[in-house]
C-alpha cells in the first residue's frame, strides 16, 4: 500500500462522500445531503477555515481528515484542531491514520502553530490505539450544550 496525502479537490466529492457517510454512520449521526454539501463547500472554499485532506492509495481514496486553526488565548498563539479522521475499514492497520495525522501535524508546524488537538469517543478503542502512539492523552473533559437552531 502506497499512501499519498493531498488536499481535497473538486473531482473527489463522491469518493469523499462515501467515506464521510461511513464516518457519520460510525458515530450514529445522520448525514443529510444538505450537511454533506455544506461541509464540501467549506472544504473547497479557499477562504474557509475548515480544510480537508484525503489519503489516496493509487486512485482510491482510503482516508480523510478535516481540520482548522483555532486561537489559544492563554498560550498567546494558535493551534490546529482535527475535527474528523476516518480510514476505510479495509485500509486500517496500514498506517493510513498515522499518515493523515502526520500530514496535519506538518501543516501545523509549517504555520508555526503551538499544538494539534482532537477528541474521540471514549469507546473508540481502535482509534485510541493509533492516537496513543502519536500523541499525549490529556486530562481534559469535554462538555457540550446543544442549541436548537444548530440542529436544523
Amino acid at each position: 500500500m502506497s499512501i499519498d496525502v493531498r488536499s481535497v479537490a473538486d473531482g473527489d466529492f463522491f469518493a469523499w462522500l462515501d467515506l464521510y457517510e461511513k464516518y457519520a454512520e460510525f458515530y450514529e449521526t445522520t448525514l443529510t445531503d444538505q450537511k454533506a454539501l455544506l461541509l464540501w463547500s467549506w472544504l473547497t472554499a479557499p477562504d474557509h477555515p475548515e480544510e480537508g485532506l484525503i489519503a489516496v492509495d493509487g486512485e482510491r481514496i482510503v482516508g480523510l481528515a478535516h481540520f482548522r486553526e483555532f486561537p489559544r488565548p492563554l498560550e498567546g498563539d494558535r493551534g490546529m484542531f482535527l475535527d474528523d479522521l476516518y480510514v476505510a475499514e479495509d485500509s486500517r492497520g496500514n498506517g493510513v491514520g498515522h499518515t493523515l495525522i502526520d500530514a496535519v501535524r506538518e501543516r501545523a508546524a509549517a504555520r508555526e502553530l503551538g499544538v494539534v488537538q482532537w477528541i474521540t469517543a471514549h469507546d473508540n478503542q481502535e482509534a485510541q490505539q493509533v492516537y496513543d502512539s502519536v500523541a499525549s492523552r490529556t486530562s481534559w473533559v469535554t462538555y457540550e450544550i446543544d442549541l436548537p437552531k444548530a440542529r436544523a
